[in-house]
């Protein structure tokens, strides 16, 4: 079958397809830790002995970073780890991704994989058949039968053609997309 020149013989930008997948990875992080710094630490408000007159080194708080239960100094604070990349670079290392695989001869269409019911048993027999057990699967729109089937296989992703991915595609040996899926490709990277 003849596949769409512009997504499947773009030119393969490494550079991209690290920017994206950074970026990917980046969004990911939930960037929740924190620790209390001495204006959080509950108590300390009252000076812990005179100033004078103790022989010991003057103290204003017990919740100075030196003590024990005081405050953390410079430690992390919750923060937003995403990068922002533009519209036209994930779509050109998308296009970059697919054209890797087609150069590699590691992209199979298929009329569909046929399931009967969502059984993984049934789609390990399936793409050992076609010879891709490190596959990602490309379907139109979300097929509940095929996501079933393959959500416990660790090698296998399935995915509707709104949630492909850069990372998803380089991360599988292999990307099996499903014929009625190809417009909305086309439609989707062109």
């Amino acid at each position: 079958m003849d596949l769409d020149p512009k997504i499947f013989d773009a030119p393969i930008r490494s550079d991209l397809l690290f920017t994206v997948n950074v970026a990917q990875l980046a969004a990911r992080r939930s960037g929740t830790a924190a620790v209390k710094n001495r204006a959080l630490v509950s108590g300390g408000g009252q000076k812990p002995w005179r100033q004078k007159g103790t022989g010991r080194a003057r103290q204003g708080t017990t919740r100075a970073p030196h003590w024990a239960g005081g405050g953390v100094v410079h430690g992390p604070r919750p923060r937003d780890y995403s990068v922002s990349v533009p519209k036209k670079v994930r779509k050109a290392a998308l296009r970059s991704a697919l054209s890797l695989r087609k150069r590699e001869e590691r992209v199979l269409v298929v009329d569909s994989l046929g399931l009967a019911e969502p059984k993984t048993k049934l789609l390990v027999a399936k793409l050992r058949e076609l010879g891709a057990e490190d596959a990602l699967i490309l379907t139109r729109e979300r097929d509940r039968v095929l996501e079933l089937a393959g959500r416990n296989l660790p090698t296998v992703r399935v995915l509707p053609v709104v949630g492909l991915n850069v990372r998803d595609v380089l991360l599988r040996k292999a990307l099996i997309v499903l014929r009625d899926a190809l417009p909305a490709l086309g439609e989707r990277l062109s």
